[in-house]
């Protein structure tokens, strides 16, 4: 069995690359598989203390997290071609289209 310090640490390290991912790229779906990938990365934790805890209320926490990361992905991804066909760029700079 693994150690929950491991599962922690990995987790951790998961959640650091999404952090540095979405904020110095500039590409909106980088933007968003980074969002998915922090999303993961508390799956993991949650999924990890549970698995210490003998409970299984971070698994359906879990199970939670994962259906809202699908809607996120696909509201995310319609979003992003929407503006594309507007500016044709994906470039985070250029989506000013909210603005007054």
């Amino acid at each position: 069995m693994i150690p929950v310090n491991h599962v922690i640490v990995l987790s951790l390290v998961i959640f650091a690359i999404g952090i540095i991912g979405a904020l110095s790229r500039r590409n909106v779906f980088i933007v968003l598989m980074s969002i998915e990938l922090m999303l993961n990365a508390v799956n993991l934790a949650l999924v990890g203390f549970s698995s210490q805890l003998a409970n299984l209320t971070g698994q359906i926490l879990a199970l939670f997290v994962i259906t809202v990361a699908a809607g996120e992905a696909a509201v995310g991804l319609a979003i992003v071609v929407a503006v594309y066909r507007n500016r044709h760029s994906v470039n985070v700079d250029n989506m000013n289209i909210m603005k007054w």
